[in-house]
């Protein structure tokens, strides 16, 4: 179920290398040399711990932060796992060489506890101010683009399409600025100009730690970040939507006037255009491009352009949409999944039909899609039973059984508006779902699993939850919500990962910093 790349290793790690040697989002600060023991650098990173554990000392010496928040946010080296880049081919490339790309989890980092807290911080803030314009993911953008269309009836033949992929969206702008831009935002969106107790100061003091000790190792080199932070913490995208807002800001003030559609999915930005000619759209956006030349971007702009996994066309006023399918990604194949792969790609298939019918405006284009979908899981060694049953299962939970061999286009357009009124509920309750995170009412629990009757063992489990706490203050069904989600332990995770670094002397005997 999952995809590999064979080639020559010498050449992958040149290639790893060349990344790490040019890319100017980080500098080497240690280099271990043949001849010393490991204990030298282990040391230099814990004083790099320890230079962190003071600056919070001094912080809440000073009442900038309160005992809690510091024993919650303190450091213990002990525990600390130094994070290794690895390497992953980036198949999205659009040239026919291979390019690497790095892959680095900072989970139990020195920074992990601080990017956790800051993410809590943020989130809210972040949220509310950029609602407006932000697409939840593709079916929501054909929603809001549909309406756009055919309430708002502000699509024209001359209307132009124009849709933006930010080149260096991880490494925007040097750690430094970045700070800047969050303080500036925090003062204007945060009317109280404290957070959770804190300053907008100490807020920017705490994120300066984060941003300015992410170390990560490759090989026999420690790396810190100077521009930005790995994409794989959640915090950096929260950091980056704050900086994108401020730049994003050029667009949308110019094109409101005329009530065209904007909006941005992280990296990617989507708006229309009937203001002028696409010259004219052309040079606006290069004057952009020079009034801040560090948002490095790509733009396409015509009457028909790709967005997320929409192709989009403007056909004489007319709008057609469809599942776009990107040219240099593999045809057929699943995605991968961390988990139980069996149910992970049972819950993708059944998102995939939903994005099939919201995406594409033709019943042809749809019957095409789900073809495609048959054919993929197939392919990948599903059976057709496995098949056959999830997709009667998707029609007959929308009781639209007799669409799923009819070709009656009135009928599929009223299958859409009732998917697009699904899934808007849907992201209604992610909006709700991610509100009580934020307030700390979210309990997520695993548990191991390979096969058995899975949602019976989640029933009984919520059942007794409810039984056990259903007067309880804070563990009551209306005041917390439990997730339940699934480990599959033989996965090819466990087996070909490597593993991490830690910094506690009885666990150097295990790990090396050297090995592959």
């Amino acid at each position: 179920m999952n995809t590999f790349y064979l080639g020559n290793r010498q050449d992958f790690e040149r290639k790893a290398f060349d990344y790490l040697t040019k890319c100017d989002a980080w500098k080497c600060i240690i280099t271990k040399a043949n001849d010393t023991k490991d204990s030298k650098w282990r040391d230099e990173v814990k004083e790099i711990i320890e230079t962190m554990n003071f600056l919070l000392e001094t912080l809440k010496q000073r009442k900038f932060i309160q005992t809690d928040l510091y024993n919650r946010l303190i450091i213990d080296p002990k525990k600390v796992i130094l994070p290794y880049a690895d390497f992953l081919p980036d198949v999205s490339s659009k040239t026919n060489e291979i390019v690497v790309v790095p892959y680095i989890v900072l989970r139990n980092s020195p920074t992990w506890k601080i990017a956790k807290y800051i993410t809590d911080l943020l989130q809210p803030v972040v949220d509310k101010t950029l609602k407006a314009t932000t697409f939840h993911d593709d079916i929501d953008f054909i929603h809001k683009l549909n309406h756009y269309v055919h309430h708002d009836k502000h699509l024209k033949p001359t209307t132009l399409f124009c849709s933006i992929r930010i080149v260096n969206y991880y490494t925007l702008d040097l750690n430094k600025k970045l700070l800047d831009t969050v303080e500036y935002f925090l003062r204007d969106h945060v009317i109280s100009n404290k957070l959770d107790q804190l300053s907008i100061q100490t807020v920017k003091n705490i994120l300066y730690l984060y941003l300015d000790n992410n170390i990560f190792c490759y090989q026999d080199k420690i790396y810190r970040y100077e521009k930005g932070s790995p994409d794989t913490m959640p915090l950096s995208d929260i950091l980056l939507d704050i900086y994108v807002f401020s730049w994003q800001n050029e667009i949308f003030n110019q094109i409101r006037r005329s009530k065209d559609l904007f909006g941005r999915s992280k990296d990617r930005i989507f708006f229309t255009w009937n203001q002028s000619n696409k010259i004219d759209l052309e040079n606006f956006l290069q004057t952009i491009q020079d009034h801040r030349p560090n948002v490095q971007f790509e733009s396409c702009i015509g009457m028909n352009v790709s967005f997320l996994n929409a192709y989009i066309e403007n056909r004489q006023g007319q709008l057609f949409t469809r599942v776009y399918h990107h040219s240099n990604l593999q045809r057929y194949t699943l995605p991968y999944v961390l988990h139980h792969s069996e149910v992970e790609h049972s819950n993708w298939l059944r998102t995939a039909l939903i994005r099939c019918v919201c995406l594409c405006t033709s019943i042809e284009d749809f019957h095409h899609e789900r073809i495609y979908l048959d054919l993929t899981y197939l392919t990948n060694g599903y059976s057709l039973e496995f098949v056959e049953s999830h997709m009667e299962h998707f029609f007959n939970f929308f009781h639209m059984s007799s669409m799923r061999f009819s070709n009656d286009q009135s009928m599929y357009d009223k299958f859409r508006n009732l998917l697009f009124g699904y899934m808007t509920k849907q992201h209604q309750r992610c909006d709700e779902l991610q509100e009580m995170k934020n307030k700390g009412q979210v309990i997520q629990l695993n548990y191991r699993y390979e096969y058995g009757p899975r949602c019976e063992f989640n029933k009984i489990f919520h059942q007794l939850w409810l039984d056990y706490f259903k007067e309880h203050r804070s563990l009551s069904k209306n005041k917390i919500n439990v997730l339940l989600t699934t480990r599959h332990l033989h996965s090819l995770n466990t087996l070909l990962t490597k593993e991490k670094l830690s910094l506690s002397s009885s666990s150097s005997s295990s790990s090396s910093f050297l090995e592959p």
